[in-house]
């Protein structure tokens, strides 16, 4: 009993204040055949392990390197013969146990069957079919893998300026051998079109499986068919908008689809003409993402409006409820917030509190709802954040702006993130700057290259590097060095720095990518293998998505990006109407430094203890719940059982005799604790916190 207390204890005395609260991943492990010889392995390197963290790789259960693996989590194994691989972490000395197990793959990318919803008439007797859209993920079910979840979009969903009815949308949860988990119904109250529609996937409760948050109405059916609201309810109008009844947002149950909670939605639409038009663009123009407000758990951020008025809202899911944190208005002393927001939002810590800030476009929000800045240069189509340019301290934004009389010389923007004060900037020539990119691709220039849909390539200080121009839609690491690559429709191109030109590494025959113009694929993110991301597109006939992966042996090593929060909350709010390609809170480049030891922890699967990042199987014999609480937790255990519940500087606070279940820790402060639990059936430790 000692001996596992002690464990637990040295734990809690390795926690920082503050860390925030992330998936405990598995390796993410795969196997690819590249010919008939050989096979290559990648694998996740977890934020939370030391930098001396070196692997070993098996293959049917028998170690097959010479040494250990250390500069890279790749492994080439020379063999002709399919097998099955695990790998096991090195730390300090200590080899750790097994990986999950990886098949061979006989090409680079996993297939995963679909099953679309059947097509419909829309009352003015128009016909529609589904397309696979938007897509995002979460470990739903707690097993350190991720689902997907993906939004099926009707092939007449529309941009709020345009009329029309269209067909329901639908949400359905994949594992990736293809098992479908639930279908959510949106129902005929939620219009469908990129700028209705966003998903946010998180584990917002910390409680080691992700749950799906999204605007719902009157009409909508979660995963186990259970309706919201009231069922014959049907508001939309001749002209095909839904401008009248209640509205709503839900969270759901990530591995079942049930709505565990439903409140209105903030704002509420007011007076549609309020918003800047009479017929329903600008009243409707929604977008979402996730934030770790306070520091150390995530929220929810759901926006309204940024032609002119805007507002967000701040949600905590915590003990199974849903509270609002935060609103933030436009109409309430902060008039000069109007027609400052995007089509996106970004997020991050930018101030090193610790805490993350909004970005709405050319104006923020600091993590307590209070306004941060404006600089008054208006709306825009494109927003990118990280560090740039690593010369200078902190981060910057690379932004494309719309209007020539709120922007004047600044139609193209590279400003700092922190204060909102521009640096640079490219004329835009009195037109609407529809496009931006930055990534860097050229290494003679240290940091990030710039461009957009006027002027020529730049380098992070602004200076021009060349007048041509690369694809501009969306970025993926993919191949050996730190540079970035060019995702554009369905294929990645390599930019010749050299000769001023693309070049073709990848083209997903008979896959196609979303959302029309903006040839963005169903999400790109780092969620198997190594740090480098990978693509998934929908197959052209949408019977399957596929994820491509890379099989180019890298030559650095880094910790999984998923474990950077700024790049992981950047995968979350992806698919918010102009979807962007996620950036992280570091350089990562050509000439970077080593990555910023990540300042998080793992949540720990059920079943399963942390001890200092490093994951034990434990078979408790006794439960614990809710955790964390506000108030007080229910102990179960079965038979007579002692229970002490101990501070993390070994002071015992609350100490009772109980049999099978009691309630505990009402009067304790907020903190962390280790309830210590002796009976004759056995012993047991388990951690709490009181918020």
């Amino acid at each position: 009993m000692h001996a596992r207390f002690l464990i637990v204890f040295l734990l809690f005395a390795t926690i920082c204040q503050g860390q925030r609260l992330v998936e405990n991943l598995n390796r993410g492990l795969i196997a690819v055949r590249t010919n008939p010889t050989q096979v290559f392995l990648s694998w996740r390197l977890l934020g939370t392990e030391p930098e001396s963290t070196t692997f070993n790789v098996y293959k049917d259960g028998v170690k097959i390197n010479s040494s250990p693996v250390f500069t890279t989590t790749n492994f080439i194994d020379n063999s002709s013969g399919n097998a099955t691989y695990t790998v096991r972490a090195i730390i300090n000395n200590v080899e750790q146990r097994d990986s999950e197990k990886s098949k061979t793959w006989e090409q680079a990318y996993l297939d995963i069957p679909l099953k679309a919803p059947v097509g419909g008439i829309t009352p003015d007797g128009v016909e529609y079919t589904y397309n696979a859209n938007d897509c995002s993920v979460g470990d739903v079910d707690g097993d350190g893998e991720y689902e997907i979840i993906l939004k099926w979009d009707p092939s007449n969903s529309k941009d709020n300026s345009q009329s029309g009815y269209t067909g329901n949308v639908y949400l359905d949860a994949l594992k990736l051998d293809g098992t479908q988990l639930w279908r959510i119904d949106l129902g005929k109250n939620i219009r469908a079109g990129a700028h209705y529609t966003q998903f946010m996937v998180y584990d917002f409760d910390s409680d080691g499986k992700a749950e799906i948050a999204c605007k719902t109405a009157d009409g909508t059916i979660d995963g186990k068919g259970k309706l919201i609201g009231d069922e014959k309810a049907d508001y939309r109008n001749k002209s095909g908008y839904v401008l009248a009844g209640p509205e709503f947002l839900t969270i759901f149950n990530g591995q079942t689809g049930e709505a565990m909670a439903t409140t209105d939605y903030l704002p509420a639409r007011g007076t549609v003409e309020s918003w800047g038009d009479n017929y329903g663009n600008r009243v409707d123009r929604f977008i979402a993402a996730v934030a770790y407000l306070d520091g150390q758990r995530p929220s929810l951020v759901m926006g309204r409006g940024y032609y002119t008025r805007l507002v967000r809202a701040a949600w905590d899911w915590r003990d199974g409820k849903l509270t609002s944190r935060w609103v933030f208005d436009s109409n309430n002393n902060n008039k000069d917030y109007e027609y400052q927001g995007n089509h996106q939002m970004t997020v991050g810590d930018v101030d090193g509190d610790g805490k993350d800030e909004i970005f709405n476009g050319s104006s923020a929000i600091d993590d307590d709802g209070k306004g941060l800045y404006t600089n008054h240069l208006g709306h825009g189509d494109a927003l990118h954040m990280t560090d740039m340019n690593p010369d200078r301290e902190g981060q910057e934004i690379w932004q494309s702006h719309e209007s020539p009389s709120k922007y004047g010389a600044y139609g193209l923007e590279f400003r700092d993130a922190k204060t909102g004060t521009p640096l640079w900037g490219v004329d835009g020539e009195n037109k609407d700057i529809g496009r931006a990119l930055a990534i860097d691709i050229d290494p003679r220039y240290k940091g990030y290259e710039c461009w957009g849909a006027t002027g020529g390539l730049y380098d992070c200080k602004g200076n021009s590097i060349g007048t041509a121009r690369p694809s501009m839609n969306f970025a993926v690491w993919w191949d050996a060095d730190l540079s970035r690559e060019l995702l554009d429709g369905n294929h990645i191109d390599k930019w010749d720095y050299l000769n001023g030109k693309a070049n073709r590494i990848l083209t997903a025959t008979d896959y196609s990518s979303n959302n029309g113009t903006k040839a963005t694929p169903n999400l790109s993110a780092d969620i198997l293998g190594d740090w480098r991301e990978e693509v998934i597109l929908r197959k052209t006939d949408n019977t399957s998505l596929r994820i491509f992966t890379t099989t180019i042996p890298a030559t650095n090593r880094i910790y999984t990006l998923m474990h950077d929060p700024q790049y992981r909350v950047a995968i979350a709010w992806q698919n918010s109407a102009y979807n962007q390609p996620p950036h992280p809170s570091f350089y990562l480049g050509d000439g970077m430094n080593k990555p910023p030891k990540p300042n998080i922890q793992l949540i720990a699967r059920e079943g399963t203890q942390l001890i200092t990042g490093i994951e034990e199987n434990v078979t408790h014999k006794a439960t614990v719940f809710p955790n964390p609480s506000k108030h007080s937790f229910q102990l179960k255990m079965q038979g007579k059982f002692t229970y002490s519940i101990i501070t993390t500087n070994g002071q015992k606070v609350e100490s009772h005799h109980c049999k099978d279940e009691c309630e505990i820790g009402a009067k304790i402060p907020v903190g962390s604790y280790i309830i210590q639990i002796e009976s004759s059936n056995g012993n047991d430790s388990l951690k709490i916190v009181k918020e």
